[in-house]
């Protein structure tokens, strides 16, 4: 096999895992009791499965443009998604969405009673 085909094996390859992510965040979301946790696996399964489908294409395509392009579209996306799913999740909290009745611990709340942090709204 020549390098160009290799190339492109090990991208696809990449590309086909990183869609498989993506779906299983998108099973997360429907599957999943409460907001908090949809949002946990919607963030940590799109983050790689997104990142793993750009790292596959810059693999496949080698060219610089594309590398760049890639790198900034990667960085772009770790930053932005755990920072959205943060304040999504600490928005949802503050707005009084509940846990699942089955959740173990809330941390956050517990911090407010025990003032450790300022309450919002406060």
């Amino acid at each position: 096999m020549n390098d160009m085909a290799i190339k492109e094996i090990v991208g696809l390859l990449l590309i086909l895992i990183g869609v498989g992510f993506d779906i299983s965040g998108c099973v997360g979301l429907v599957r999943l009791p409460d907001v908090y946790n949809r949002i946990q696996a919607s963030t940590k399964c799109v983050v790689l499965g997104t990142t793993l489908i750009l790292i596959g294409s810059l693999v496949w395509l080698g060219s610089a443009a594309a590398m760049v392009k890639g790198i900034l579209c990667i960085l772009f996306i770790l930053i932005t998604s755990s920072t959205a799913a943060h304040a999504l999740s600490r928005a949802a909290h503050i707005s009084g969405v509940k846990l699942w009745k089955k959740s173990v611990c809330d941390r956050l709340a517990e911090d407010q009673a025990n003032g450790r942090i300022k309450e919002e709204g406060a």
